[in-house]
C-alpha cells in the first residue's frame, strides 16, 4: 500500500470529512441566535428604534429558510460551491454590518443592516445549514439521525458559546460593536473555509444529474406527506418562537417582586441554551431507534402540550415555568435535528437536499409569524394582576398549536401498518 493511499485511509472518514466540517459550519452560523446580545447596542448606536431594528433577524431568519428551499439543486451536486458560498455570504454579512454601525446612522443604516445582517448573512445561513446535511447521512448510514444531530446540534450550542464572547468583545471600549463583528467575522471566515475544504462526500456516492435534473419542487407541495410534514416543522418553530423569543419577559413576569428574579433571569437562559441543544442530539438520536419516526414528532408534542397546559392550569405557581422553557427548548430543537432523517425515510436520498430545502421554508415563515403573534396576543390582553399582556394566554394558545400539530402528524405524516391480504 502507498504512502498516498495510506494517507487517504487516514483522513478519508466520516469525522473528518463530514463530522468535524459541520460543526465548523453550523457553529458559525448559528450564532446569528445572538442576536438579542446586541440589538439593544444596535439601535442606540445607529439612532432607530429597537422595533425597527429587530426586524433584521426576522429577515435572517426568513432569507435562511427561502435560500435554503431554493439553493437544493446547487447543494445536491455541488457541496464545495455551496459551502463556499455560505462562508462568503455569512461573513460578508457581518462585515458589512458592523461597518454600517460604524460609519451610518439613521434609516440609512437602517437599510444596509437589513441588506447585510438580514439579506446577505441570512442567504449564507441558509445554504450553510442545508450543505452538511445530506454528506453526513451518506457517512453515517445506520445513524443518520444522531448524525445530523450531532450537526445541528453545533447550531443549538452556537448561541451558549458565542453570547459571552460577544459580551466580552463589545463592552471593550477599543473595540466596540464594530470591533466584535469584524474580529468575528474574521474567526468564522477560518472556521468556515476549513470546513469547505475538508466537507466530502463518500467515494461511493455519485450524483444523478438527470435525477437532479428531474426533480420538480411543486410536486413535492401536491404530496399530502411532504405537507404534513411541512406543517409540523412549521407549527414546532412557530410555537417555540412565540415563547422563546419571551422568554426574558416570561421570567420577570412570573418571578416579579421575588429575590431571585435577577439570579432566574442570569442563569436560565444558558439552562434553556442548553436544553436546545440536547435537544437536536437526543431527540435525533431517540428516532434511529424507532420504526416510525414521525414517532418522535408525537413525543415532542405531547410532552409540549402537557407543560403548556400544567403551566397554564397551575398559573400562581411560578417556578413552573422555568420547566416549560427547558421542554419547549428541547421539542424546538429536536424537531430540526430529526427532520432530515424524517423526509429520508419518505422520499428518499436522491434528492433529499432538495427536499429538506423546501421543508426549511417553513423556518422562513415561522420566523416572521412566531413572534409577531406573541405581540399580538399581549398587545390584545392585559392580566388580572397586572396591566400588561396577559403571558398564561400566550402559553395556553402555543398549548393549543401544539395539539394542532399532533393531529396533523397522525393523519397526515405517520406511517399506516399495510392491511393483510
Amino acid at each position: 500500500m502507498s504512502e498516498q493511499t495510506q494517507a487517504k485511509k487516514w483522513y478519508d472518514n466520516r469525522w473528518v470529512r463530514a463530522a468535524i466540517p459541520a460543526l465548523l459550519i453550523h457553529c458559525s452560523i448559528g450564532t446569528v441566535y445572538c442576536w438579542s446580545t446586541f440589538k439593544v447596542t444596535i439601535a442606540e448606536q445607529i439612532g432607530m428604534s429597537k422595533g425597527a431594528v429587530g426586524w433584521a433577524f426576522s429577515l435572517a431568519i426568513f432569507f435562511l429558510g427561502m435560500s435554503a428551499a431554493f439553493a437544493g439543486k446547487v447543494v445536491e451536486l455541488n457541496i464545495h460551491k455551496s459551502s463556499l458560498i455560505s462562508c462568503i455570504c455569512f461573513t460578508t454579512g457581518m462585515v458589512g454590518t458592523g461597518l454600517t454601525i460604524k460609519f451610518c446612522t439613521g434609516p440609512l443604516a437602517l437599510v444596509l443592516i437589513y441588506l447585510f445582517y438580514g439579506c446577505i448573512m441570512g442567504i449564507g445561513l441558509g445554504i450553510g445549514y442545508l450543505t452538511p446535511v445530506k454528506t453526513l447521512m451518506l457517512w453515517f448510514k445506520d445513524n443518520k439521525g444522531l448524525a445530523t444531530g450531532i450537526s445541528i446540534m453545533g447550531f443549538g450550542l452556537a448561541k451558549a458559546i458565542a453570547t459571552p464572547i460577544m459580551e466580552f468583545l463589545q463592552n471593550n471600549p477599543k473595540l466596540g460593536i464594530t470591533g466584535m463583528f469584524l474580529i468575528l467575522a474574521g474567526v468564522y471566515f477560518i472556521m468556515m473555509f476549513a470546513g469547505h475544504l475538508l466537507l466530502k462526500k463518500p467515494a461511493d456516492w455519485v450524483e444523478s444529474k438527470a435525477t437532479n435534473d428531474s426533480f420538480k419542487a411543486v410536486s413535492m407541495f401536491k404530496k399530502p406527506m411532504f405537507i404534513g410534514i411541512w406543517l409540523i416543522f412549521y407549527i414546532n418553530i412557530h410555537c417555540g418562537l412565540m415563547l422563546i423569543s419571551y422568554e426574558k419577559q416570561l421570567l420577570e413576569n412570573k418571578f416579579a417582586g421575588l429575590a431571585v428574579l435577577a439570579t432566574i433571569v442570569a442563569v436560565v437562559p444558558s439552562v434553556t441554551a442548553i436544553c436546545n441543544a440536547l435537544g437536536r442530539i437526543g431527540y435525533s438520536t431517540i428516532s434511529d431507534k424507532l420504526k416510525d419516526r414521525a414517532t418522535i414528532y408525537l413525543i415532542i408534542f405531547s410532552s409540549c402540550i402537557f407543560i403548556c397546559l400544567l403551566t397554564f392550569g397551575l398559573s400562581s405557581v411560578s417556578f413552573l415555568i422555568i420547566p416549560l422553557l427547558m421542554i419547549i427548548n428541547l421539542g424546538y430543537g429536536g424537531g430540526f435535528s430529526t427532520l432530515p432523517a424524517l423526509l429520508d425515510s419518505r422520499f428518499g436520498m436522491d434528492n433529499i437536499s432538495k427536499i429538506h430545502g423546501l421543508a426549511l421554508s417553513a423556518w422562513a415563515i415561522a420566523g416572521l409569524t412566531g413572534n409577531n403573534l406573541s405581540l399580538l396576543i399581549l398587545n390584545n390582553t392585559t392580566s388580572e394582576a397586572r396591566s400588561e399582556g396577559n403571558y398564561n394566554i400566550l402559553i395556553i394558545t402555543a398549548g393549543a398549536l401544539y395539539a394542532v400539530a399532533m393531529i396533523i402528524c397522525l393523519l397526515m405524516v405517520k406511517e399506516r401498518k399495510k392491511k393483510e391480504a
